[in-house]
C-alpha cells in the first residue's frame, strides 16, 4: 500500500513523530511519501493507493490506483467536485471530531453579543461613558431556548454548552439521528419553522449541501422570534447574507455571530462587517491544538479498517454531501 501525505492548512508540517505513527499503522510492507510541494504531489499521486490531505481534479486525474482519500478538513464540500463524485474513491475525514472547538467559538460570538463584549472592546476607553447603556442591553442565557439546526457533532457540542448555561435545547435534523441528554427528541425538518419561532438563539450545525444552500434566507429570518440571535460557525453559504443584514438592521433580529461568510475573504466594504450587533471572526473556529492529532489518530485507525475492508470512521457519503 502506497500512502501519500500532502501537508495543508490543518496539517502544515508532518513531524518525524507523525510520520512514524503513520508508518507503524501502515505496516512494513507499505510506503509513506510526504509531498513537499504540489509538483511532488502530482508526481507521486500516480502510484498512490491512499491519500492523506487535500485533493483536486488535477490530482485525481493523475491518480491511476487511488482508492481512498482521508481529508484534513471537516467540510466535505471542497472534495465533492464532479470527477470525485463519479469515481469509486472513498472519502473520510475528521467529521464529528471538530464540534468542541466550533461550539466554543459559537459561544464566544454569542456572549460577545449578549454581554455587549464586542461593542465594549470596540469602544475602548469611551466604554466607561457607555456602561449604563451596555447594562440596559445585556441579557443572560439561563432559561432561554437554544434552537440547533443540524444535530451532528457540532450541534451536539453546542447543546452541551447551552445546557451548561441553563438553556433549554431543541433541535431539528433532516436525518433520523439519535437524541442526547440535552435534546430528548430531535425533530424532523418539517418542524424547522417551529424551531425558528420558539428559539431565542438559533445556531447552525449544518454542512454545505445543495439542500442547505441559503436555507437561512429572508423567510427564515422573518420566522424567527423578534430579538433572536443567529449564530453560524459551519458554512457561510447556508446563509443569505443580505437577508441577514436586513433582518438585523431592521431590528427584527437582535444580532448575529458569524465565523463564516458566503464569500471568503469577505470584502472589507461588505455590510456584515459594519452592521451593529453582527460580530464576525475570519473562519478561525476550526482551529484547535488537539485537532490534528485527533484526525491523525483516526486516519491510523482507518488504515487498519481499510486493510480489513471495514467501514471507515468519519466516512463521507458522496450522495448526501457530508
Amino acid at each position: 500500500m502506497n500512502i501519500l501525505v500532502i501537508p495543508g492548512l490543518q496539517m502544515p508540517v508532518v513531524s518525524a513523530e507523525m510520520l512514524a505513527q503513520i508508518r507503524e499503522a501502515a505496516g512494513s510492507d507499505s510506503s509513506v511519501t510526504v509531498a513537499e510541494s504540489y509538483g511532488e504531489a502530482l508526481e507521486a499521486i500516480a502510484e498512490t493507493d491512499v491519500l492523506l490531505g487535500r485533493i483536486d481534479p488535477t490530482l485525481l486525474a493523475a491518480a491511476k490506483r487511488l482508492r481512498w482519500v482521508h481529508a484534513t478538513t471537516a467540510g466535505a464540500d471542497a472534495y465533492l467536485f464532479p470527477e470525485m463524485l463519479s469515481s469509486d474513491v472513498m472519502i473520510s475525514g475528521d467529521k464529528g471530531l471538530v464540534g468542541s472547538h466550533l461550539a466554543e467559538t459559537a459561544f464566544g460570538l454569542l456572549l460577545a453579543i449578549t454581554r455587549r463584549i464586542a461593542v465594549a472592546i470596540l469602544d475602548g476607553p469611551v466604554s466607561w461613558e457607555r456602561r449604563v447603556a451596555y447594562r440596559m442591553e445585556e441579557f443572560e442565557l439561563e432559561g432561554l431556548t437554544m434552537g440547533i439546526v443540524g444535530f451532528g457533532g457540532t450541534g451536539r457540542a453546542i447543546a452541551r454548552r447551552a445546557a451548561a448555561f441553563g438553556m433549554e435545547c431543541i433541535a431539528v435534523d433532516d436525518h433520523d439521528v439519535e437524541a442526547s441528554p440535552e435534546v430528548t427528541e430531535v425533530w424532523g425538518a418539517d418542524r424547522f419553522d417551529e424551531l425558528l419561532g420558539r428559539s431565542h438563539v438559533v445556531a447552525s450545525g449544518l454542512p454545505l449541501t445543495p439542500s442547505t444552500y441559503r436555507i437561512f434566507d429572508a423567510r427564515a429570518f422573518a420566522t424567527m422570534r423578534p430579538d433572536a440571535v443567529f449564530v453560524n460557525v459551519t458554512r457561510g453559504e447556508i446563509v443569505d447574507s443580505d437577508a441577514l443584514v436586513a433582518a438585523v438592521r431592521s431590528g427584527h433580529l437582535g444580532g448575529a455571530g458569524l465565523d463564516v461568510a458566503h464569500e471568503e475573504p469577505l470584502p472589507a466594504d461588505h455590510a456584515l462587517w459594519s452592521t451593529p450587533n453582527i460580530v464576525m471572526t475570519p473562519h478561525t473556529a476550526g482551529a484547535s491544538q488537539l485537532r490534528l492529532q485527533r484526525n491523525l489518530d483516526r486516519f491510523c485507525r482507518n488504515v487498519a479498517r481499510f486493510r480489513d475492508g471495514e467501514p471507515l470512521e468519519g466516512s463521507i457519503d458522496k450522495a448526501e454531501g457530508f
